[in-house]
């Protein structure tokens, strides 16, 4: 084999370049917007989600077209802008949570775990809601924007939530 030619390694080009950034945009922006789509559940999160991460990368344009991956460093943004939004989704929630101060940590540690657990009894689409309207203080119509249906369905998602969590909970009175 000491005349054999060594193999030949076939290098792809890259998909497609793009030289400005009008055109990256044109590019990367459907697929951005169906991985956040799937990623965040809704469309309206999705479509904030993309616009936030491609102003960052427009702010940062002069560097991001001289990396080896643009659309990487695009897709890292939009990751990371989707984390913080959660991060600051659960800082609210806490914050609700330590509202009801309370001197004993058993009667804390308590309330706590039947919030946890009445949460974790709801539908997915009643606990959004719950959380949305009753944890964050969005109107129906504004938590309706976010979970992509209308405000009366909100409002029974709500309701519906809130009976469950009543019931769970142990407060019948309303």
């Amino acid at each position: 084999m000491a005349g054999a030619a060594p193999a030949r390694v076939r290098v792809e080009p890259p998909l497609e370049v793009a030289a400005d950034f009008e055109s990256f945009y044109e590019i990367e922006s459907a697929r951005l917007f169906g991985a956040l789509c799937l990623i965040c559940g809704n469309r309206h999160d999705a479509e904030e989600l993309m616009q936030e991460a491609f102003l960052r990368v427009w702010e940062r344009w002069g560097v991001v077209q001289g990396l080896a991956s643009p659309t990487g460093y695009l897709y890292r943004t939009a990751m990371n802008a989707f984390r913080m939004r959660r991060r600051r989704l659960a800082v609210a929630a806490r914050r609700f949570v330590r509202r009801e101060a309370r001197d004993d940590l058993f009667d804390q540690a308590d309330a706590r775990y039947l919030v946890d657990r009445g949460l974790a009894g709801l539908t997915p689409r009643q606990r959004a809601a719950v959380v949305l309207t009753e944890l964050l203080g969005y109107s129906s119509g504004e938590a309706a924007e976010s979970l992509g249906v209308k405000p009366e369905t909100v409002r029974k998602l709500a309701q519906l939530g809130r009976d469950s969590l009543r019931r769970t909970l142990g407060d019948t009175d309303g």
